[in-house]
């Protein structure tokens, strides 16, 4: 048995004790437990004591973390060692928002020259377009920014422009094209003028069939009112890797954005992926967001483990994952900018560690990944937190917040803040049968009258939230939140002996979709599927055949 197993044994004996742990005697029984429990970095305030633990967990929790190598791990990646195992590439996405003059190398070459390089041409590129010496065809300037990605080329990318609505351009707007679905396309197009907007097509190969469908739609578009082919150069730019193909397809290669192998698509950000982020929020406020990261990086790189946020973060999730049998995790932001948080964790988180074999090739004896999911507060209490509150399952969940809002509307936030530090409380004390009845009668009704709706009105408590405050949403402090997630999710995947940078999952779906395709276009209904699939494709086939020629035929009288 290995100090991994050891340590997860250890850890199971201290469980049968702690399953029983009430966070309401451990608060009054311990007047400094916010203070043992919580930790400063920079503007960023962690409140972990609303959790299910005692020093003697924590201590043993990190006693794993060391026994599955964490700290060995993360200086391999940092080095630019080959941790991908599986695509033979190296992790270094913590390159990209490097702000030290010291190497970071992958085979003996130094990467930081070419990364710089990069970030020097978005510089100068997205500087041309903002004050207007970047114009359209007919001398007009951009004022319109459209990103052409899917998955990390757009979660991340509409994510972060969200966050910085307040940082942006005011003669500016951008819009994320992602889904394949006609209607997002059409929905996205009929809101702009071609003479002044900009396409981004964020394609590595360019040759991802979502995102260069929607790009030859864009073009199309772009073409109907333009007519000229040469026009395309002022209007389309590539982050790619592929010339020939961004070359072909009427884009000037001077305007092709490079990254490399060893950036990971939900972890690209920080690449020239988000180049609509940088022309949105200007050169300044995008290496801010890097300076930030890189912050956290070096926090993450350097402290101990017992005073390293990503660690706790990572190794509080293992608790309840493994042990509580926690299936799910949940994001709450309690800020409208970070509404979009929730849904670009659930693909770094769950993309990263869904898994169920391990390093090795050998298949997980052990709960893996959390479903992560969330959305912002306010609207969340009106919608799933009865299930938080009162359901049958255990929910861990982060509540994150600013401090000082970017709205004028003051009383509004301080509304909504009241909200959020309610409901970490509720979900730690609940409420009791005595305390339900004391509010019953303090409200003025008659106990014995509502007698039949008191077990309805009663919270059991005791679950678990960390609390994480910003002073205020910036671009530095958004990079060091988003850091603090990444390094929190390749913790744990270490922790599970993961490798927590391919995603082998959404390949066989693509391959099967692209088979598929193909009998639509021949109309072949006797290829072998399952007898479901093989239904289901032939109604489709015979049910839209059916209404394009009923399409025709009107159009036709």
């Amino acid at each position: 048995m290995g100090p991994r197993e050891v340590a997860f044994n250890t850890l199971q004996q201290h469980f049968e004790d702690a399953r029983h742990l009430k966070m309401r005697e451990l608060f009054e029984g311990d007047k400094d437990r916010f203070q043992r429990f919580s930790l400063r970095f920079q503007d960023i305030l962690l409140d972990y004591s609303k959790n299910l633990i005692t020093t003697e967990t924590m201590a043993q929790l990190f006693e794993l973390a060391r026994a599955s190598d964490v700290e060995s791990w993360r200086d391999r990646m940092f080095h630019g060692e080959k941790i991908n195992n599986t695509e033979r590439r190296a992790v270094l996405h913590i390159a990209l928002r490097n702000r030290s003059a010291g190497p970071i190398t992958v085979d003996g070459e130094d990467v930081m020259p070419a990364v710089r390089d990069v970030i020097v041409h978005m510089s100068e590129f997205s500087g041309r377009v903002r004050s207007g010496e970047w114009k359209g065809y007919t001398g007009k300037r951009i004022t319109d920014v459209v990103n052409i990605g899917i998955g990390g080329s757009d979660l991340g990318p509409k994510m972060v422009y969200e966050a910085l609505k307040p940082y942006r351009h005011p003669q500016m707007r951008a819009h994320f094209i992602s889904n394949v679905d006609g209607a997002h396309t059409e929905e996205i197009l009929e809101q702009l003028d071609p003479e002044t907007t900009l396409f981004i097509v964020s394609s590595k190969t360019f040759t991802t069939q979502e995102t260069i469908t929607n790009a030859n739609t864009a073009r199309s578009w772009f073409l109907a009112t333009a007519e000229d082919t040469a026009h395309i150069a002022k209007h389309f730019v590539a982050v790619s890797t592929n010339r020939e193909a961004v070359i072909d397809f009427g884009i000037n290669p001077d305007n092709m954005f490079e990254f490399w192998d060893w950036v990971g698509g939900r972890y690209s950000l920080w690449s020239a992926i988000g180049l609509s982020v940088m022309l949105l929020v200007g050169e300044h406020n995008f290496n801010a967001l890097l300076e930030g990261a890189h912050a956290m990086d070096n926090h993450f790189a350097t402290a101990p483990l017992e005073q390293n946020m990503p660690v706790i973060l990572a190794m509080l999730g293992v608790w309840y994952n493994n042990f509580f049998g926690a299936e799910t995790h949940a994001i709450l932001p309690y800020d409208h900018y970070l509404r979009s948080l929730p849904m670009y964790l659930e693909q770094a988180d769950m993309e990263s560690n869904g898994k169920s074999v391990d390093r090795d090739g050998h298949r997980a004896k052990y709960s893996t990944g959390p479903i992560v999911w969330g959305a912002t507060g306010i609207n969340g209490q009106h919608a799933f937190y009865q299930l938080i509150h009162q359901g049958t399952k255990l929910i861990p969940a982060d509540f994150i917040a600013s401090i000082q809002t970017h709205s004028q509307l003051t009383q509004q936030h301080d509304i909504m803040m009241s909200n959020f530090f309610a409901q970490t409380e509720a979900m730690m004390r609940g409420r009791t049968l005595e305390e339900t009845c004391e509010a019953i009668q303090a409200s003025g009704l008659d106990v014995d009258d509502v007698h039949d709706r008191l077990p309805h009105m009663v919270f059991e408590g005791n679950h678990p939230s960390n609390t994480i405050l910003l002073k205020r949403l910036t671009p530095f402090n958004l990079g060091s939140l988003i850091a603090l997630y990444e390094h929190k999710i390749f913790v744990q995947g270490i922790v599970w002996n993961l490798n927590s940078y391919d995603q082998w999952g959404v390949e066989l779906g693509k391959q099967l979709a692209k088979k598929i395709l193909n009998e639509f276009e021949s109309e072949d209904t006797t290829a072998v599927h399952d007898a479901s699939t093989s239904n289901l494709i032939r109604y489709y086939l015979e049910f839209s055949r059916t209404l394009d020629e009923r399409a025709d035929a009107e159009n036709g009288s």
